[in-house]
């Protein structure tokens, strides 16, 4: 007899199977259309309980629950993919980081999350949920933390994918891993996938070579693809520099929301400064004051102004050997060399691309 875990049986071959390890008879077309599927789930079933099943239990237990077999199967793969593609949970309290009076916030809440959330009363007045959005805005404005938020938030998976990812065969092979990884995305369910820096794989092509305007096609068709498919997926693309993309990406139907991400009004770096503030060994700290002394402050500028303090407090608790309290002296301190990223220049152009490029 053959090997019982060989898949190229032949119909008679494979109803004896059947009747060898269940008892059950099957007509033979029927049993070798069947074998194929057994063997696959004593793999999963293996997986599952961390352990090589025998050919009899994942036959018995197919049977059991055979009509339940592909959705197992499908529920495996997702896993996989999310596995293979670092899938990460993002916390709830990520949302609460960012302040309700920062402009993107309430608008994100209204055109994306809530219609996502609200299925069928979004399906009940035609509200179509968005698939595809794109943040821009100056470096370090909290673009990233913004996807990152959206899925805390729907309580969804989290896919960054990196140009490492897309660079991993060369550049030659940019175009073939976008479409893969994208492909691979399309199958899973309740996912944020983010590309940073949308401006590497989407650029102009007007100016690009060869190699670029086949990037940017390609994803051109990867959009399409993934706003055709009937799972809830969110595609979340930023950028720094929006003028750089290619004019077809900005065009009604690629992106379903483009939206400005930029600096941060005086409740806004409140809402940050307590968060980080709550993480350190402080005294008398006059919040307000730290407020009206970071004007220019981005997210990314005021986490690396804490970072300094942690250090900061640190240092001079090891050279004293006695308890050190952050206070608003600290940070006076520390703030010269710390420089806001956002100047007057950089201001003044976002206002203008956001008059041009936003549409939500």
């Amino acid at each position: 007899m053959k090997d019982n875990t060989q898949a190229l049986l032949s119909p008679e071959e494979c109803k004896q199977q059947f009747i060898d390890l269940s008892g059950v008879e099957f007509e033979p077309d029927i049993a070798a259309n069947l074998w194929p599927m057994v063997l696959k789930h004593k793999w999963l079933l293996s997986e599952k309980l961390y352990r090589d099943v025998g050919l009899r239990t994942a036959c018995i237990d197919f049977l059991d629950n055979m009509e339940h077999a592909p959705d197992e199967e499908e529920a495996h793969k997702r896993r996989s993919i999310l596995n293979e593609m670092g899938a990460q949970t993002m916390s709830r309290e990520m949302w609460d980081t960012i302040s309700d009076s920062q402009p993107p916030k309430q608008l994100v809440q209204r055109k994306i999350i809530l219609p996502l959330i609200e299925a069928g009363l979004s399906q009940k007045h035609g509200v179509v949920p968005p698939k595809t959005i794109l943040f821009f805005g100056p470096p370090g404005t909290g673009k990233t933390h913004f996807a990152k938020a959206i899925a805390g938030a729907l309580s969804w998976k989290y896919i960054e994918i990196v140009p490492s990812m897309l660079m991993v065969d060369g550049v030659e092979k940019i175009g073939a891993n976008l479409r893969e990884l994208m492909e691979k995305g399309r199958d899973l369910d309740e996912v944020v996938l983010f590309i940073d820096e949308f401006e590497e794989i989407a650029g102009s092509r007007d100016v690009g070579d060869r190699i670029d305007k086949s990037i940017t096609n390609e994803f051109l068709k990867q959009i399409s693809l993934l706003k055709n498919q009937k799972n809830k997926i969110l595609l979340v693309c930023a950028t720094n520099y929006i003028r750089q993309l290619d004019a077809a990406m900005l065009r009604p139907g690629r992106f379903d929301c483009i939206i400005p991400v930029g600096g941060l009004d005086k409740e806004g770096r409140t809402t940050i400064l307590e968060y980080y503030l709550a993480k350190l060994n402080t005294g008398d700290v006059n919040v307000e004051q730290i407020v009206e002394l970071t004007s220019g402050f981005t997210p990314a500028d005021i986490q690396y102004l804490f970072q300094q303090a942690a250090h900061f407090a640190f240092e001079q608790e090891l050279a004293s050997k006695k308890d050190y309290l952050v206070t608003a002296e600290t940070f006076v301190h520390i703030l010269p060399k710390v420089p806001p990223s956002l100047s007057d220049e950089v201001i003044d152009e976002f206002k203008k691309d956001s008059v041009s490029f936003s549409r939500v």
